[in-house]
């Protein structure tokens, strides 16, 4: 969902236009401190015009603050803007991929005869028939049919993929293209709530609420300005008693150079530029407390199966029971494999081909034995010869007896070393056992040992037995693991978390897992995932990658840190300011407070202009970083701080200093006070 280039190239003009349609009152309302702002800078625009028209002396400087001023709120509306233009050029390129068409509408599951209407007049609960080249009108369930699907225009995935009724991949999402056969669709949607709809209306900002730290943020910004409004108010009489008169313009610029301005104007395209950043990645948010939620999240629950491991189990050896030669066993395996259109049963022939390299020629002759989950047998009858091969305790019914005692030793070492043991026979025989390796992903060991640095548990989950399990878990290089999980196991799990004062995130794509998914504090749902536990999840990824639950968590670090950053720093170059204007103010009254004047500034005017300049050009300045966001780096909280402290702390120190005093030299030098 990339933004094309000749619509990246218009967001600056158009984000420059809306920062001046923001400057209404019911815009301006939704942030205190920009509002104060604009209110501080109508009334000094007011007292320069007033100078200018009377010819008072100074009139030049106060219009020269009114401008920085209102620089100040146009530059904060204006990241606001690029922000939500970043998005909406996103939300544009989704709404093309939504079309009015006519729809093949049938009246039940048989109708020999659909009849064709408009896709926006379809409601949940109706069927359609889609077929080759149709668009999918809106977000369905499959409950007849297997079809291949392309997602490109809402996953950027070019390769199509398989939807099919019942099990986890029967959902399929508005705007996607049929591309061979055909489906029927029971309608979960109703027209304008789509899965696209709501992508669109939250990449758009429409939707997109405040969260709890941000309205946290927020209340402290307000508390903020409040204390230095009294501050700036109670310093007139106090002035007058000492015998000078402090001009208001003096004082406006006083009271805005010391509100938290920079983080004021950020915190909303910080928030928003976070959940862009999600986006891009390919994951919608249902809210913005869930990417915060990923980003203080303790424990990771993951699926092992696709998501630590391929998920597909691949033979890997076999290994002959006593008195059988190693080739009998291999041919017999390749044999009773041929049939088997199973990942596995390929693994296998495969496997044994390469050992083997004369059973390339061999084909499936007699009587093929398909897997079935009621036997968990699959094999071939040939004349003369019966062969199996399935699970061990299915194949030790089909033979009529138990595993000696050497080739209970073979199987149990598979399953200690996190394998699957596969038997094979022929007739009541048994040749042997085939080692089946659930291979984990690279990286998934360097991947989870970064989310410990962060201090992330990870949790592994699995239908597998505990031996078999463990090994796994160790590979992987997981902190845990749940085995022989049910949906009750799964829920329980994660209430037992949270109940310790823990956040939990897991992912899911079955229906078994939308409890689950439900409550966890962050919850991410396969697209490809059912509708039941799209709907639980407060996060869907597009891309259907379950690994995909670590870059959210990245992302919602990177959206806490970079607003903690900003803070740190907006609040720390008040003190700068103080020591500009503080000194400028008093000097005349109080000689001694010369020695305040750190920053040898040129004059009280200069020192009064240059601290409102550097106030409105740094916000300029940080625009490019709230919208990026700050790099994070996996480590302790601790490490987190010092490092924010150093870099933004004493940043936000260091900087205003040099930056006020480059100002003032050049103010002085052109002669503008």
């Amino acid at each position: 969902m990339s933004i094309p280039s000749t619509t990246r190239s218009g967001l600056y003009p158009a984000a420059l236009k809306t920062a001046f349609v923001k400057l209404h009152p019911r815009a301006l309302i939704r942030n205190a401190v920009i509002c104060v702002t604009a209110v501080t800078a109508a009334l000094t625009t007011i007292l320069a015009l007033r100078d200018l028209m009377t010819g008072a002396p100074g009139w030049g400087v106060t219009l020269q603050i009114a401008f920085w001023l209102w620089v100040c709120v146009i530059f904060a509306n204006f990241a606001e803007a690029l922000a939500e233009g970043r998005g909406k050029a996103r939300a544009d390129s989704l709404r093309a991929t939504k079309a009015e068409t006519m729809v093949k509408l049938l009246a039940s599951e048989d109708s020999p005869e659909p009849s064709l209407v408009p896709s926006a007049t379809l409601r949940a609960g109706q069927l359609v028939r889609v077929d080759a080249g149709d668009l999918i009108p809106t977000d369905a369930e499959v409950i007849r049919g297997v079809a291949s699907v392309d997602e490109s225009a809402i996953t950027g995935e070019s390769a199509p993929v398989i939807r099919e009724s019942g099990g986890d991949r029967s959902s399929v999402t508005g705007g996607t293209r049929i591309v061979s056969d055909s489906l029927i669709l029971r309608i979960v949607a109703e027209p304008g709530k789509s899965f696209l709809d709501r992508m669109i209306a939250m990449v758009e900002g429409a939707e997109r609420q405040k969260t709890p730290n941000e309205i946290a943020l927020n209340i402290l910004l307000c508390g903020l300005t409040l204390i230095f409004l009294i501050v700036t108010v109670t310093l007139d009489p106090f002035a007058r008693y000492s015998g000078i008169v402090i001009p208001v313009v003096t004082l406006a610029a006083l009271f805005v150079t010391l509100i938290p301005t920079t983080i004021g104007g950020l915190l909303s395209a910080i928030g928003i530029a976070g959940m862009d950043r999600l986006v891009r990645a390919n994951v919608i948010a249902k809210s913005g407390r869930a990417v915060e939620a990923a980003g203080d999240v303790d424990t990771l629950l993951l699926d092992k199966t696709g998501t630590i491991t391929f998920g597909n189990r691949m033979a890997d050896a076999f290994l002959p029971a006593q008195g059988v030669a190693e080739r009998d066993l291999v041919h017999a395996a390749c044999l009773a494999s041929l049939a088997d259109e199973t990942p596995e049963g390929k693994s296998i022939v495969d496997l044994a081909r390469r050992m083997q390299p004369e059973l390339a020629a061999a084909e499936a002759g007699g009587q093929p034995v398909l897997f079935s989950a009621e036997t968990r047998l699959s094999g071939v009858d040939l004349p003369g010869r019966t062969l199996r091969k399935g699970a061990v305790d299915a194949v030790e019914r089909f033979v009529g007896h138990r595993l000696d005692a050497a080739l209970r030793a073979r199987v149990d070492e598979i399953a200690r070393s996190g394998g699957t043991p596969l038997l094979v026979a022929e007739g009541d025989r048994l040749l042997g056992a085939i080692h089946l390796k659930d291979v984990v992903k690279p990286g998934v060991r360097e991947r989870f040992a970064e989310l410990r640095a962060m201090g992330i548990r990870t949790v592994m989950i699995t239908g597998d037995n505990p031996l078999t399990a463990a090994a796994i878990a160790a590979e992987a290089g997981v902190d845990d693991f749940l085995a022989e999980a049910t949906p009750e196991m799964k829920l329980e799990y994660i209430r037992r978390e949270q109940a310790g004062g823990r956040l939990v995130a897991m992912c899911g794509d079955g229906s078994n897992d939308a409890p689950a998914l439900a409550q966890a504090d962050v919850g991410v749902a396969m697209n490809s995932g059912t509708p039941a536990a799209k709907e639980a999840a407060n996060l869907i990824d597009l891309d259907s990658d379950p690994t995909k639950l670590i870059e959210v968590v990245l992302v919602g670090k990177q959206l806490l840190i970079s607003r903690g950053a900003l803070t740190t720093f907006s609040i720390a170059n008040d003190v700068a300011k103080y020591f500009a204007i503080l000194p400028a103010i008093f000097v005349a009254a109080y000689p001694g407070l010369g020695v305040l004047n750190v920053m040898g500034l040129s004059s009280p005017q200069s020192a009064i202009l240059a601290a409102v300049i550097f106030n409105a050009l740094i916000i300029v300045a940080m625009i490019p970083l709230a919208l990026r966001g700050v790099k994070y780096a996996p480590g302790s909280a601790a490490a987190l701080l010092r490092r924010n402290l150093t870099i933004y702390g004493l940043g936000g120190l260091i900087v205003p200093f040099l930056g006020i005093k480059a100002i003032d030299m050049a103010v002085s030098a052109l002669g503008l006070a």
